[in-house]
């Protein structure tokens, strides 16, 4: 997905991230969920439809299983 224009987004870490600024953040957008590193608030985004969510947190529950 391409990014048009830098939106106010509520950024939010998951409570197990210890309040520290090394994780990611998500926050809701219109089509989806958008993802950042917390050290880097300005940087760079990722955007996800909602199926690639999905898909991306879906795969990421099944390699923490695996562990």
């Amino acid at each position: 997905m391409t990014l048009s224009g830098r939106d106010e987004l509520l950024w939010r870490k998951s409570s197990h991230s210890g309040g520290g600024n090394d994780c990611l953040e998500i926050s809701s957008v219109a089509v989806g969920t958008a993802v950042r590193d917390s050290k880097n608030p300005d940087g760079p985004q990722l955007r996800f439809g909602s199926a690639g969510w999905a898909a991306f947190v879906g795969q990421a529950q099944s390699e923490l299983s695996a562990r």
